[in-house]
C-alpha cells in the first residue's frame, strides 16, 4: 500500500513516514491491499515495514484514532452476513466497511450512519456519483434497529434528501426480513423513497440470507413461497404505478424471489437497462436469454461422456430446462444441486478471486479436484463460455 500524503502532526508524521513510502507489512503480517492494512491496523500501536527507495526500513506508529484509509462499519445489522460467516476462511472477508470510497468506486452498499459532516461534502463536492445505499426502512426507530441501534442517527430521509438535492444519483436497497421490515413497513420505505426519484434511481428488494452459522445472532427466518407471491404482487402494483407517475418501475425484485415464488421472471426490458444486476436483479433473466442466443449460434451439441454442473438449489430445476430446450441430454450433461459427479465439475469464475484463483476458505481449485476425484474447471459466467466448456470437457 502506498502512501499518497501524510497529514501534519499526525500519528504517520511523527513515524517518519512520507508519501512515496510503500507500507508493505503490518505487525509482521504481508500487505495484499488495502483491506489487508485495515484489518491488521487495528491496534492502537503499529510495527510497520516500510519501503522506501529500493530499502525497507521499520516504523513505530501509535493510532491515536488516526484515519488509516478505511471507514470501518460501526453498525451491528441483524441481518448482517459478515456475523455469519463460519471460521476459517479469509481474512479481509470479516472487515465490515461502511466507506463512501467503496461504494462510488465498486458499488457497495452503505448506511450512511456513520458519514461525518466533511464526507458529505466531499461527496457533494466532487459529485461522487451513483452512490449505493443500504436503506432498509425509512421509520427511523425501526431502521435503527435494523442495524443493531448503532451510536449515531439512523435517520435516512434528511441524508438521502440533502444528497438528492445536490443532484448525487443513488440505487437503495432494501434487505426484507420477514416480521421486521416487511408488510406495512415495506409499503411505507417504497413510498417515502418514490418522491426522491430520479436521483434515487431504484429500490432493490432483496430477501435476507441466513447462514447456519448464527450463534447468538438475533432470530431471522427467510420468505415463505406464498410470501414471496404475495411479494411479486404487490411489486407489480409498485412498477404500474412507477411507470404511471414516475416514468420508471423504480422498485425491482431480486431474482431469488420470483425463483421461490415459481413465477416466471419479468422480460429484460422490464430491467430498464440491469442497472443492480450485480444485486441479484435480472442476472437470470439476462443469463437465459443468452443462453438462448448462444444455442441458436450453435451447431447440436456433441455427445459424449457425462459431467457435471453445479449450481444453487433454487436454479438447478431453470437449468435443466435451458439444457433439455438447447438439445443437451440429461444423461450426459448433468445438473447438481448436490454432489452427484460426471467426468468434471464446473464452476462459476466468480466463485474465486481474481488473481490466485482462491476460494472463500483459500483452497483451490485444485484442492477441491483432489477431494472430489474428478476435474474442476473454472468457467467466466456467461452462456458462451458455460457451452464452450460443456464442448470441451
Amino acid at each position: 500500500m502506498t502512501v499518497a500524503a501524510v497529514a501534519p502532526r499526525s500519528a504517520a508524521a511523527r513515524a517518519g513516514l512520507a508519501p512515496g513510502d510503500r507500507i508493505v507489512a503490518v505487525n509482521g503480517h504481508p500487505l495484499r491491499d488495502a483491506i489487508d492494512f485495515q484489518f491488521h491496523a487495528g491496534d492502537e500501536r503499529l510495527a510497520l515495514t516500510v519501503e522506501r527507495g529500493g530499502a525497507t526500513a521499520p516504523r513505530r506508529l501509535e493510532r491515536c484514532g488516526a484515519d488509516l484509509g478505511i471507514a470501518t462499519c460501526a453498525n451491528k445489522c441483524v441481518f448482517c452476513f459478515i456475523h455469519q460467516l463460519p471460521k476459517g476462511m479469509r481474512r479481509s472477508l470479516y472487515v465490515k466497511d461502511d466507506d463512501f470510497r467503496l461504494s462510488f468506486l465498486h458499488g457497495n452498499y452503505i448506511t450512511l450512519s456513520d458519514l461525518d459532516e466533511a464526507s458529505f461534502e466531499r461527496i457533494i463536492e466532487q459529485r461522487l456519483s451513483p452512490l449505493y445505499i443500504s436503506v432498509h426502512a425509512t421509520d427511523p426507530e425501526l431502521r435503527h434497529a435494523l442495524l443493531g441501534r448503532p451510536r449515531h442517527s439512523a435517520e435516512i430521509l434528511p441524508r438521502l434528501e440533502r444528497l438528492a438535492k445536490a443532484g448525487i444519483r443513488m440505487h437503495a436497497q432494501i434487505v426484507l426480513c420477514p416480521d421486521l421490515n416487511d408488510g406495512v413497513h415495506l409499503e411505507r420505505t417504497v413510498a417515502e423513497l418514490a418522491p426522491l426519484h430520479p436521483h434515487v434511481a431504484t429500490t432493490a428488494i432483496v430477501p435476507v440470507g441466513l447462514t447456519r452459522h448464527r450463534e447468538r445472532l438475533p432470530a431471522l427466518r427467510s420468505l415463505t413461497p406464498d410470501e414471496a407471491r404475495a411479494l411479486v404482487a404487490a411489486a407489480d402494483g409498485w412498477q404500474r404505478r412507477g411507470l404511471a407517475e414516475l416514468g420508471s418501475r423504480f422498485v425491482f425484485l431480486a431474482d431469488e424471489i420470483y425463483l421461490l415464488a415459481g413465477l416466471p421472471l419479468p422480460d429484460a426490458r422490464a430491467y430498464e437497462g440491469f442497472p443492480v444486476a450485480e444485486d441479484g436483479i435480472g442476472l437470470v433473466r439476462r443469463f437465459e436469454d443468452g443462453f438462448a442466443r448462444s444455442i441458436a449460434r450453435r451447431r447440436r451439441p456433441v455427445r459424449g461422456e457425462a459431467l457435471t454442473l453445479v449450481t444453487g438449489e433454487l436454479f438447478a430445476l431453470r437449468l435443466r430446462s435451458l439444457l433439455a430446450g438447447g438439445g443437451y441430454d440429461p444423461a450426459t450433461v448433468r445438473v447438481a444441486a448436490v454432489p452427484e459427479l460426471g467426468r468434471a465439475v464446473l464452476v462459476p469464475a466468480v466463485a474465486v478471486r481474481d488473481g490466485d484463483g482462491t476460494f472463500l476458505d483459500d483452497l483451490t481449485p485444485a484442492d477441491l479436484a483432489r477431494d472430489l476425484g474428478v476435474p474442476v474447471r473454472v468457467v467466466q459466467p456467461t452462456p458462451g463460455a458455460l457451452l464452450r466448456a460443456i464442448r470441451d470437457s
